[in-house]
């Protein structure tokens, strides 16, 4: 069994960098997670990768943290 299985991890910045890198160490773990950035081509591509991971789900959300609007 996972280590992370039957938890859910939100992953700010999960597009690129340290925040893609948190995504995929979590879905090999076998976490669900949302997957949070501004860019939506970047995250399809991190959700791609994740689901291939391991990741129990995965639900992406194309929002710019920096607005408070949103």
């Amino acid at each position: 069994m996972a280590a992370l299985a039957g938890r859910h991890a939100l992953v700010t910045g999960a597009g690129r960098g340290i925040g893609r890198a948190v995504a995929l160490q979590l879905a090999a773990e076998g976490a669900a997670l949302t997957l949070v950035a501004r860019h939506e081509e970047q995250l399809a591509e991190v959700a791609t990768a994740c689901r291939g991971a391991g990741a129990a789900s995965v639900s992406v959300e194309v929002v710019d943290l920096r607005d408070r609007e949103e």
